[in-house]
């Protein structure tokens, strides 16, 4: 019996991304004692039958926090922003869970090892949106001498969803917590304390980002325990782009030592002549080597 799991969810616009998420997984042999399970936001039947080939379970989705229906109404996609923080609801029988979004791939097994060791004893593993290199997200407009704006992406959600200004202000400066790759345990009680919080976070703010708020509520304000893995773990194109190293025909960090990275994650999208790369699999974008070279790539997953 398989203990481990990945989890990832889609609906059919995304299901090729889906696809070559699971193809990073299994290409490895050691993911033959992990189970693989999605949840459905809107995939063809067709879909569906094609992936029961790889996969070990199928669930729909549902709005497991009641939300109004003007918020959802087409956006069937918008479920990844409430189901995830129920996966043992829809997946009982396993012990550890590793969700990884289906804008990433598995690069390199020794991440998805990591996730699964790191949220040992009810801890969080999950990656800070912060470290060398990366773009700085919170931003300062300053008025008069020592006074100044703070724009955050916590402080700015927190706000929206009336959370209060004293936990907005506490989260204002933490590092931003990217949900889109994360582990824990079945027992763990990070899931009460991220439902609690999630459910806090819906009622008046938006649904997008509504689950990344609460769980950097949880960390920051509840003081979940949890285990901050490296940037490798969870590399966010968007906020810097990896080299590519071309003696090993891998994508690697782009400063010394120059890590193997382990997840590569596409989030907020690689943009080109306003083309979404996660859309447009034919997109390249320039990409430097370790030697300086710049070869012309794509940052999608490729056998």
């Amino acid at each position: 019996m398989k203990k481990n799991v990945i989890v990832s969810l889609a609906d059919s616009n995304y299901f090729p991304l889906l696809e070559e998420l699971i193809s990073s997984i299994k290409r490895f042999k050691e993911s033959e004692k992990v189970a693989i399970c999605i949840l459905d936001a809107g995939l063809t039947e067709e879909q569906k039958k094609k992936l029961l080939n790889v996969v070990d379970e199928i669930k729909s989705a549902e709005w497991d926090i009641s939300v109004p229906e003007y918020k959802t109404k087409g956006k069937e996609w918008l479920k990844s922003q409430v189901s995830r923080a129920f996966l043992p609801k829809y997946f009982p029988n396993y012990n550890r869970y590793l969700w990884i979004d289906c804008d990433a791939w598995v690069n390199d097994w020794q991440s998805v090892e990591l996730y699964f060791k790191a949220c040992d004893n009810g801890k969080l593993g999950i990656t800070q949106t912060i470290g060398p290199g990366y773009k700085i997200t919170t931003k300062a407009s300053w008025l008069f001498g020592k006074l100044a704006i703070i724009k955050s992406q916590n402080f700015k959600h927190a706000v929206k969803s009336k959370i209060g200004f004293d936990k907005a202000r506490k989260l204002a400066f933490a590092p931003h917590i990217n949900i889109g790759v994360f582990s824990l345990e079945k027992n763990s009680d990070g899931w009460k304390s991220w439902q609690d919080n999630l459910f806090q976070t819906l009622k008046a703010g938006n649904i997008f980002g509504s689950e990344g708020l609460a769980i950097n509520m949880s960390v920051y304000l509840d003081n979940l325990e949890t285990e901050f893995l490296p940037l490798n773990c969870n590399w966010i194109t968007s906020n810097l782009l990896p080299k590519y190293d071309e003696d090993n025909q891998t994508f690697v960090e782009p400063f010394l030592p120059n890590n193997k990275i382990g997840i590569m994650h596409l989030a907020a999208g690689i943009w080109k002549d306003k083309e979404d790369m996660r859309l447009n699999k034919e997109i390249e974008i320039e990409i430097k080597t370790l030697t300086g070279k710049i070869l012309n790539k794509s940052l999608r997953f490729s056998n």
